[in-house]
């Protein structure tokens, strides 16, 4: 088998995708539902500025990703890769949320690998950089520049990414179909 490089994205990819939802439903006084989101676009979905994001994400973010919710089967999966392939978490979080994430990751007992917090949705250069092979994301525009790059993507299916559609895209529904689709990435 192949020793693959895999990129991981944590918020929507190893966190349910829509945890974040709460906590704006609360903070802007809203009732959105999971049905709701079919946007990636914070500020679209929720009607709002940058600006109130921000304020929003100072205030509220590290309490919002400590409680993030971890979806089925990371953990096993993910100490399963780790004994074959080189693994990676590269995600859109701030350096200034490096510590929370590294505490969300020991609460969920995730091995310890590499944490690349960019501040900013862009990834192909880190992607490239660390000779990516497969990256496991949600976000669409992350997943189509990614994959445009040339490189695999394993899209966590969600409802803001389902008209997302890619020849170095493999949808996926779970971390179950992610062990999957890595083995056969790894044979090939």
């Amino acid at each position: 088998m192949k020793r693959l490089n895999i990129c991981i994205d944590i918020d929507g990819t190893m966190t349910d995708p829509y945890y974040f939802m709460p906590y704006f439903n609360k903070y802007f006084n809203k009732d959105l539902s999971q049905d709701d989101c079919t946007t990636h676009r914070i500020d679209e979905l929720y009607e709002l500025h940058r600006e109130e994001i921000d304020i929003f994400y100072e205030k509220e973010g590290e309490h919002m990703h400590r409680n993030a919710t971890i979806l089925p089967k990371v953990k096993e999966v993910f100490d399963e890769l780790i004994n074959y392939h080189n693994l990676y978490i590269v995600t859109a979080r701030s350096e200034r949320m490096a510590e929370i994430t590294k505490e969300w990751l020991e609460k969920y007992d995730i091995p310890e690998v590499q944490l690349h917090s960019l501040g900013s949705y862009y990834k192909v250069d880190k992607a490239k950089e660390l000779n990516c092979d497969v990256f496991i994301e949600d976000n669409p525009q992350n997943s189509l520049e990614i994959a445009e790059s040339g490189i695999k993507v394993l899209l966590m299916d969600t409802n803001y990414n389902k008209t997302l559609s890619h020849k170095n895209i493999i949808r996926v529904q779970n971390w179950n179909d992610i062990k999957l689709h890595i083995d056969k990435l790894g044979k090939q």
